[in-house]
């Protein structure tokens, strides 16, 4: 255990929670949105399933994203990933990449509101190719 006391561990806690918060206010709930949408569009069809699974593994990331790591999983499945971010790419993934680009130039304007829009920019990146990744909360 560490030899902290407990109101210096609480902090980054409350920081995070915090954060997430005002990331809800700030775009944050408008793109879940969106992953939700897209998700239930996609998993209409049996084709579209692992696609719309994605979709909703992002939503939550969307929603919650401060205190969240995302990693890339070791490839097992070959080229497999390759071919799903690829038509993941078409699907839909680059309208959402677009939304938190545009999120996160209007957050970057203000000095106040560069971590979440650097936030936007990191998930823009993910929106583009998130098959291969895991999240951990």
């Amino acid at each position: 255990m560490c030899c902290l006391p407990s109101h210096v561990l609480i902090k980054p806690c409350f920081m995070r929670f915090l954060g997430n918060i005002i990331w809800l206010l700030l775009g944050g709930l408008a793109t879940a949105v969106e992953y939700f949408v897209a998700s239930i569009l996609m998993m209409i069809t049996i084709i579209g399933i692992p696609f719309g699974v994605q979709s909703m593994k992002m939503a939550t990331l969307c929603i919650w994203p401060f205190g969240a790591v995302v990693e890339k999983k070791p490839q097992q499945s070959g080229c497999l990933n390759s071919v799903m971010n690829v038509l993941w790419f078409f699907l839909g993934g680059i309208w959402i990449m677009l939304t938190h680009f545009l999120f996160g130039i209007l957050l970057t304007i203000t000095i106040i509101g560069i971590p979440w829009g650097r936030q936007h920019f990191k998930l823009a990146g993910i929106a583009l190719t998130p098959f291969g990744r895991e999240i951990k909360y």
